[in-house]
């Protein structure tokens, strides 16, 4: 079709529909069309005219009144698997007693007790602790497996540190979980397989104290019956560790911690076991008492001839390299306070039959002066070993005939040094 010719415009809207509908809704949004019925169910009412506090109320027909409950509402799901009601009687709050012959009647629910878990009786002499918003005594251990094993590791360690076996005996007692008591003998011996023989002795005078209270001879006997259960983890981080269990057996068998019996039936229960064979091999020696006394080496940890030795090679190499940090650190390592005096004794000897042996006191001094400076080496060991020497001076001087000399060309050095004591001081390390 072509084009309509009209020049007038006649038949032709001059506004489009589309402008129409748009101008048709603004119009209704201006005037919106009030429906009477509505308006007489949701009524919108002013409580106080003349401020902005409304109180909006909806008004309800009269047959649904009263009848909403909000806990049958669909929360999703058209309301599947959800229980309107608790009908199990856990929320009455006067529930009906059971009876004695009921299957599911429980004593400690009526009882003036309550069991804190573990392996708790009632038949225990004493309770455990006191539950003051119940009114009823604590049976069975206060603390869970993990937290007394934290508690105790605590307490050895400190013990480690200053040979108190009394407050640890106290520390025990105080945790208040004598279910719990085989674990500290498996406890103690696996700290100390990571330790030195100075340790390792002191848990021996332990076990020893810790029985026969508080630890029975029942729990001494599971302590260690745990201990070789463990002992293939513990091996992985100590290799010496089924050597050093099976001392740690005849030992406690020597000190009567353990009955000779207890080897006898892990002997027929562990046949080949090389814990035991360990054990039997130390208490079948001749004056197998008097050696396993000192298993450990007396109570410093290490033999003396042991010590001597070790002292030698680190003064002969520390006169060689001539490096104090590395003999502060071997000193140190050595864990022996109590003999540092033979230190001296030995240096000075070592340095009196070098081919220098000036040079080498001098040395020696430097040496003394490094660890008395750094709280090595007390200054009453350094007295304590010069006294020594005084009185080995006549037996020094026949293979050293210059020997009196050099020891008072020595003690002239370590004075300056400041590696002596007081003089009230220095009279004490004399006489000891």
């Amino acid at each position: 079709m072509g084009k309509v010719h009209n020049p007038s415009g006649a038949g032709v809207r001059a506004i489009s529909s589309q402008v129409q509908n748009k101008t048709q809704k603004i119009r209704e949004k201006e005037n919106p069309v009030v429906d009477p019925a509505a308006s007489e169910t949701h009524e919108t009412k002013v409580k106080d005219v003349g401020t902005a506090r409304r109180n909006i109320t909806r008004k309800k027909s009269t047959e649904n009144e009263g009848a909403y409950d909000s806990r049958k509402k669909k929360q999703g799901g058209h309301g599947k698997g959800k229980w309107l009601e608790v009908q199990d009687g856990s929320l009455d709050d006067y529930a009906d007693p059971i009876d004695v012959n009921d299957p599911l009647y429980d004593e400690t629910e009526e009882a003036k007790y309550i069991l804190s878990g573990g392996d708790a009786f009632i038949g225990e002499e004493e309770p455990s602790g006191y539950h003051e918003s119940e009114g009823k005594a604590i049976y069975g251990p206060m603390l869970t497996l993990p937290e007394f094993k934290i508690r105790l590791a605590e307490s050895i360690r400190e013990y480690f540190d200053s040979g108190d076996s009394d407050e640890v005996i106290r520390s025990i007692e105080e945790l208040k979980c004598r279910s719990f008591h085989p674990e500290v003998v498996k406890k103690a011996i696996s700290l100390s397989l990571d330790e030195g023989p100075r340790e390792r002795e002191l848990i021996s005078r332990l076990l020893t104290c810790l029985h026969p209270t508080p630890l029975s001879e029942e729990d001494m006997e599971e302590g260690f019956e745990l201990l070789l259960q463990g002992l293939e983890e513990l091996s992985i981080d100590c290799p010496d560790a089924k050597t050093m269990v099976g001392s740690f057996l005849a030992r406690a068998v020597v000190d009567e911690v353990l009955p000779p019996k207890y080897l006898s039936t892990q002997n027929n229960e562990r046949p080949g076991d090389p814990v035991v064979e360990k054990a039997v091999s130390l208490l079948s020696r001749e004056h197998c008492t008097a050696r396993l006394e000192h298993v450990w080496g007396p109570g410093d940890g290490r033999p003396v001839a042991e010590l001597k030795t070790v002292l030698d090679q680190l003064l002969k190499e520390y006169l060689m390299s001539r490096e104090l940090d590395e003999a502060a650190r071997c000193v140190r390592e050595m864990n022996a306070s109590h003999f540092h005096h033979e230190l001296v004794k030995r240096g000075v000897t070592h340095a009196m039959e070098a081919a220098d042996p000036r040079d080498a006191l001098d040395a020696m001094s430097a040496l003394f002066s490094f660890l008395t400076k750094n709280a090595i080496v007390s200054e009453y060991q350094v007295a304590k070993g010069l006294n020594r020497l005084n009185k080995l001076l006549p037996d020094l001087s026949l293979d050293i005939p210059t020997a009196p000399e050099l020891l008072a060309e020595f003690e002239d050095m370590v004075k300056e040094r400041g590696c002596l004591p007081s003089p009230q001081g220095a009279e004490k390390a004399v006489e000891q």
